[in-house]
């Protein structure tokens, strides 16, 4: 079978960016497709596609944001760089006259390989060139100064300058007259570009005049003067070394910068990555210890959260979102700040714990898998809530925040979503584990090291750019975790790393799949058990009324005691104390006095103290010895004395209470209202059924329908896998084969440039026939049934009904074509290989 051939230049160098990718091997278009996922996105249909979609401004500015600081300080050299630009003349904008710094040579190959791998530079070593659009987003304009500082070239700044100023410029500067304004220029140019005759010349100038320079030198380059300006700015003037810029402004032309600058295009080259060097040591046990011990206890705060909304959870915002008076509500039954609880509850909405329930009046409250959540070991429980947390791009850190509208930003709401969340987490965490186990940085030595892999881009006022705004909170969220501690990274968050350790920031980065979190959760927990407190089956009750848990409970015994008695205090041991009221509430759920002491002899370590035990029988003595029931209520009880009491009493008035029969009180209030009205007066009454019995008012706990976790939303399209890779890069190669390939002139199937060969019908007929028998390939134009037109090589391999069975190289497989769909058929031309 013949291969097509591609054209390439006489000169044997790339002409076109299209060009340069055709010589590419396979490998290298897999790496640019995944470095610039948004390249296949779809798929290109040949290599002159993929090159004009690369040069596309959306896709170059996001091409630039991916670049390290060196790597774009080489793409900023080379916007201000002739074009094309040989090697030698970027290392010598890049490094200087002075050569003070040698690892920008020896970077320099690196950055420019860069450059060329993700198509932002093509050309030959002599002949470096940036593509267009991003020389544009860099280069030095009036509206957008480049970020070197660098001004407008000589030529530039003169394009509008009058022939007789340009003469009356260059006669001042020492230079000969000229016969057009284009040589004076060049003149000129040559001049400010010439070390020493620049340098003979600056000599001769006013002391002043130098200092004006100075303070153009490094940007901006632009600055005032009036209709009469000083002599030494007039000195200037006069010499084109300061040139118009309009009316009252002039600019420094970049010629005479880069001579003051000694050829530096850059005040500082950033060549390397700032070291992450280890400010402190902790031990590593001393770490891993206290990182549990956090773990443990963002797993109490969390399961506390969820206890609070299971009965009654906050409403959801009309936009969607807690409101601020439930969130202020929430911190203050966890003891905490506002930003902390809409930490904790956001790390409960990504795990899927918590979610609205979708009723007429939509409430927050925990899903049925949090039930399934809370009957995991403890540091399979962690897990759930670190991998969410990895993976998730909601942002806590946003909430009370404004949006582009202005509005207030809500926990739970629907705008807490940030595309770079999860590499900005993952980028934090593998940096610190490249330290040695127990090492910890500074934020700031973090942040700069972040900074150098990803320069941040310009932000308006004093606001920091969102992706370091994102790694201060990861540091903090992490901290509150126990994914690290003391600004080291623990034993169990480094295993919850894919690649724990590995130096990503030049590749292109990709969520982990949910199998590799699911892996690195199982080594996470594994490292975490052991460090975990053994769960207690016993308290310590006090004479003063309060019970002493030194440790975690288990799971029945923390729930009833909840019940039981209230918390009053946390820490390394909680503190419960019983009280009236919360004896009464363990009556109300259905327990008797007997059951209440058996309970607490049987976990107790200390005997049941007699004031506790008294104050069971008191209350339960008199738990029920009232009955509230339900007519607009009544109240009933067999002693009228303490019927007689309560109406007497005048905290019994909002009650509206009278006497119907001796031991009968009704009451002017709903039977919940007389319950709470009488408790408050210090009484214990129970609730009755129509029948009489005693009601046991257990609270339920409400549960949302099943709910799924909410989709983490990526920034621009996903990076591809490499079935995805493998598959576009071979579509593009046919593709390109199809549309480059050379074939044999042919009057009746020569088409127009850029259509489709065009032969009759009988033509068609006999030219397919033909390849078939022949076993070579034809370029074809065909219309599909959408009428879309294309085309194609093909490898025809039976003609029969109307239809041409072929391998199409094009789409790599075989396919059936319809013959009345053929707009033409041409010969490709013979491989001379």
């Amino acid at each position: 079978m013949t291969t097509p051939r591609r054209p390439t230049s006489t000169t044997g160098a790339p002409r076109t960016l299209a060009e340069e990718l055709r010589g590419r091997p396979d490998d290298a278009l897999a790496a640019l497709l995944l470095a610039r996922p948004d390249l296949i996105n779809p798929v290109p249909g040949d290599l002159t596609q993929l090159a004009t979609r690369a040069g596309t401004r959306a896709s170059v500015v996001r091409a630039l944001e991916r670049l390290d600081r060196f790597a774009l300080q080489v793409a900023e050299a080379l916007a201000v760089a002739p074009d094309p630009c040989p090697y030698a003349t970027l290392d010598a904008l890049m490094g200087g006259d002075e050569r003070t710094d040698p690892r920008v040579a020896r970077e320099l190959p690196r950055a420019v390989a860069t450059l060329r791998d993700q198509a932002l530079v093509w050309g030959g070593e002599d002949r470096l060139r940036l593509v267009r659009t991003a020389r544009e987003l860099l280069a030095p304009g009036a509206a957008h100064p480049s970020p070197t500082g660098l001004g407008p070239s000589v030529a530039e700044a003169t394009a509008g300058m009058s022939p007789g100023r340009i003469q009356q410029i260059i006669a001042a500067a020492g230079l000969p007259a000229t016969h057009d304004p284009v040589t004076a220029v060049g003149a000129l140019t040559e001049l400010f570009e010439d070390r020493t005759r620049m340098a003979a010349l600056l000599d001769a100038a006013p002391a002043d005049a130098t200092a004006v320079l100075g303070k153009l030198l490094w940007g901006p380059p632009y600055g005032t003067v009036t209709a009469h300006p000083a002599p030494h700015l007039r000195w200037l003037l006069d010499r084109g070394l300061l040139l118009s810029a309009g009316p009252g402004n002039v600019v420094l032309p970049r010629e005479v910068a880069l001579h003051l600058r000694a050829g530096l295009a850059h005040r500082t080259p950033e060549p390397v990555a700032p070291e992450l060097a280890p400010v402190t040591g902790h031990a590593e046990r001393t770490v891993d210890a206290t990182a549990a011990g956090q773990a443990f206890t963002a797993l109490a705060t969390v399961e506390e959260l969820l206890k609070e909304w299971e009965t009654g959870g906050p409403p959801v915002l009309r936009a969607g979102g807690l409101s601020v008076r439930d969130l202020k509500r929430a911190a203050a039954v966890l003891d905490t700040t506002e930003q902390m609880t809409a930490l904790w509850a956001e790390l409960a909405y990504a795990a899927g714990l918590l979610a609205s329930d979708g009723e007429v009046d939509e409430r927050y409250a925990p899903t049925p898998a949090y039930d399934d959540w809370l009957q995991l070991p403890t540091e399979q429980r962690w897990t759930r809530l670190a991998t969410a947390w990895l993976a998730t791009t909601r942002t806590a850190g946003l909430v009370g925040g404004r949006d582009a509208k202005a509005r207030t930003l809500a926990a739970l709401g629907p705008d807490l979503d940030r595309g770079p969340v999860p590499e900005v987490r993952h980028r934090v965490l593998a940096l610190l584990a490249t330290l040695p186990p127990g090492a910890s940085v500074t934020p700031d030595t973090l942040l700069a090291r972040l900074h150098w892999e990803r320069p941040p881009r310009a932000t308006t006022g004093h606001e920091e750019d969102l992706r370091t705004r994102l790694a201060r909170w990861t540091i903090t969220e992490a901290e509150l975790l126990g994914v690290i501690n003391r600004g080291a990274l623990s034993a169990h968050g480094r295993a919850l790393l894919p690649a724990a350790g590995a130096d990503a920031a030049r590749a292109a980065w990709r969520p982990p799949t949910d199998a590799e979190l699911g892996a690195a959760g199982v080594r996470a927990a594994a490292l975490l058990a052991p460090l975990l407190p053994e769960p207690l089956d016993h308290i310590l009750l006090q004479a003063d009324l309060t019970a002493v848990a030194p440790g975690p409970l288990v799971r029945p015994l923390a729930q009833t005691l909840g019940v039981l008695a209230d918390i009053e205090s946390k820490g390394g041991a909680t503190v419960y104390r019983f009280t009236p009221a919360s004896v009464r509430r363990a009556l109300d759920a259905g327990r008797t006095a007997d059951d209440l002491k058996a309970f607490l002899t049987s976990h107790s370590r200390t005997p049941v103290p007699q004031p506790l035990a008294y104050l069971v029988d008191d209350i339960a003595r008199r738990h029920g010895h009232l009955r509230v029931g339900a007519a607009s209520s009544y109240l009933r009880c067999d002693d009228e004395a303490v019927l007689a009491e309560i109406l007497a009493d005048r905290r019994s008035a909002p009650l509206r209470l009278r006497r119907l029969a001796p031991t009968v009180l009704a009451a002017q209030a709903a039977p919940d209202a007389l319950l709470a009205g009488l408790r408050d007066m210090g009484y214990a009454p129970a609730a009755e059924s129509a029948e009489g019995d005693v009601l046991i008012s257990r609270a339920d706990a409400h549960r949302t329908p099943p709910r799924t976790a909410p989709t983490p939303v990526p920034e621009g399209p996903p990076a591809p896998d490499t079935t995805l890779l493998g598959a576009a890069v071979r579509a593009i190669r046919a593709g390109d084969m199809a549309a480059t390939a050379e074939r044999k002139p042919s009057p009746s199937a020569d088409p127009a440039p850029g259509g489709l060969p065009r032969t009759t019908s009988a033509d068609t007929l006999a030219a397919v026939q033909a390849a078939v028998l022949t076993g070579t390939p034809v370029w074809i134009g065909y219309v599909n049934a959408e009428g879309a037109a294309s085309q194609r090589v093909i490898a025809p391999v039976r003609v029969e009904g109307g239809f041409v069975t072929a391998y199409d190289h094009t789409a790599d497989e075989v396919r059936t074509f319809p013959l009345h769909r053929i707009t033409g058929v041409a010969e490709l031309a013979d491989d001379p290989a």
